[in-house]
């Protein structure tokens, strides 16, 4: 079953929200591991 246009926009609002926390965020450690969790997110996402 696909996504309605509603259950997208809110998928890609939270997409948004988790880069601007990435983007705001000072350690590089910090950043490169939360890059990371948002990367396997969307790999999962594609597998699904």
């Amino acid at each position: 079953m696909g996504m309605t246009d509603k259950q997208f926009q809110s998928w890609v609002r939270f997409l948004l929200g988790d880069l601007k926390d990435l983007e705001q965020e000072t350690d590089p450690e910090k950043q490169k591991a939360k890059l990371k969790e948002i990367m396997d997110n969307l790999q999962k996402t594609l597998e699904d």
